[in-house]
């Protein structure tokens, strides 16, 4: 369960900035050059980053600075990580 606001990386050339929020059901913005370009990939990525931490709502809003998937996935866990911080896991 996500408890408070938290956010993980930069807003430097190939990074992102996540923040997660709590929320009933996903909610999810994605913000960037090619965030329509790859609406599809994003969308995936970020439900799979939630059902490994066990986790169904979340609002999630993505700065993207063309980072790699790998990058991105990190980006998001380390923000649902910290946002969880405190709650009963």
């Amino acid at each position: 369960m996500i408890v408070q606001v938290a956010q993980a990386g930069t807003l430097e050339s190939s990074d992102c900035l996540v923040t997660v929020s709590p929320a009933p059901g996903l909610e999810l913005e994605w913000r960037g050059p090619s965030a329509s370009l790859f609406a599809g990939r994003n969308r995936s990525l970020v439900e799979t980053v939630l059902a490994e931490k066990g986790l169904e709502g979340a609002k999630i809003i993505v700065q993207d600075q063309g980072a790699l998937e790998v990058t991105l996935r990190a980006r998001i866990g380390t923000a649902l990580d910290r946002a969880r911080k405190g709650a009963n896991r």
